[in-house]
């Protein structure tokens, strides 16, 4: 038994953004605390994390990279960067802080192995971020996750997209466009090929002028086959060469409640293990139809080997962990990568 497996009751007694609070300030002071430093050190250098994969021109360490959500304000990255990730993507970040939606606005379900959130793109702005990007000393790939502010008008989202990749260029390795979270009003109708043309066309434009790094458009497990080929297309005509699939979704496969306990938990994205079947399936028909023109970052359900294996015989490259992970504990990495090299 491991120290997290007898503090997980513990945090799990707690409110789910409390104990997330906690147990990340507890890595943060464990990480600056000589003795328990020196073992997250060695222990960040145990060779089966250094299974090396080239994407987007980029190499990351691993294949298994930690969601945007979980580190939004860049707070714990030098500590996070010690559990063994190959990457960690910051965010969803937007130029101007915001509080994000009222509290309590994330519920767990352990039946299911799920959580619910409506957060709302909280975080403390794109500048603040940036300034604790400039001190860390880890050189993992760190991809930037960027939104719109909630009271940006969707006619004036792109302006709020190039700020954020503007801002944080000189930061990040890449950028993931947020347009498929549910928790902010109208978004997601922003995952329209029309709209996404006129976006990717300003955002490689910036790109070029700056230095040129890849970008990455994440969607919603809930399109349609119609909406899903836009989307592609939009992609292709703009030369952006991957997608990270996918974001939470707005339905409920929820079998251990009841219809009022399921409308109890309210609004909000599900992530965890009901999402798997339908974020997997995206995922197979991205590359069913784009074949090598498009490389997917696989997000959703990931608690075990067996839901890598499928993630990546699906046809993901790269896969994404946070609800696994904040079930899983500490040890998840090293216990998904152990035996990833009879999955390639």
């Amino acid at each position: 038994m491991n120290l997290y497996s007898l503090l997980k009751p513990l945090l799990f007694a707690i409110s789910p953004e409390m104990a997330h609070h906690l147990a990340m300030r507890s890595l943060k002071l464990l990480d600056s605390t000589p003795g328990f430093s020196a073992m997250l050190d060695r222990y960040s250098q145990n060779p089966v994390f250094d299974q090396e994969v080239e994407l987007f021109g980029l190499k990351f360490r691993n294949r298994v990279g930690l969601a945007a959500g979980f580190d939004k304000d860049a707070k714990y990255l030098d500590s996070l960067s010690k559990l063994g990730f190959g990457s960690i993507e910051i965010g969803t970040l937007t130029p101007k802080a915001q509080e994000g939606n009222p509290q309590p606005r994330l519920f767990r379900v352990p039946a299911e192995g799920a959580l619910i959130n409506r957060m709302g793109f909280n975080n403390e702005g794109l500048h603040k971020a940036v300034e604790r990007l400039k001190k860390r000393k880890s050189s993992l790939i760190i991809g930037g996750n960027i939104g719109k502010n909630k009271n940006t008008p969707n006619d004036k989202a792109i302006e709020d997209y190039e700020k954020g990749m503007d801002i944080l260029f000189d930061q990040v390795d890449y950028f993931a466009l947020n347009l498929s979270s549910p928790n902010t009003p109208g978004l997601r109708d922003l995952q329209q090929k029309e709209f996404l043309a006129e976006l990717f066309k300003s955002l490689q434009e910036l790109n070029k002028k700056r230095g040129s790094k890849p970008i990455l458009l994440k969607i919603a497990p809930d399109l349609n086959d119609s909406q899903l080929d836009g989307i592609l297309e939009a992609c292709y005509d703009h030369e952006i060469p991957g997608i990270i699939a996918t974001n939470t979704t707005t339905t409920r496969p929820l079998n251990s409640l009841t219809a009022e306990q399921i409308n109890s938990l309210g609004a909000g994205g599900l992530s965890g293990t009901p999402l798997m079947a339908a974020s997997t399936e995206t995922v197979r028909k991205i590359k069913e139809r784009a074949g090598d023109r498009l490389e997917v970052i696989a997000v959703g359900g990931i608690f075990s080997e067996d839901d890598l294996k499928k993630k990546l015989d699906a046809g993901a490259s790269l896969v994404q962990v946070f609800t696994g992970f904040i079930y899983g504990g500490p040890f998840f990495v090293k216990n998904l990568l152990k035996n990833i090299s009879s999955l390639n």
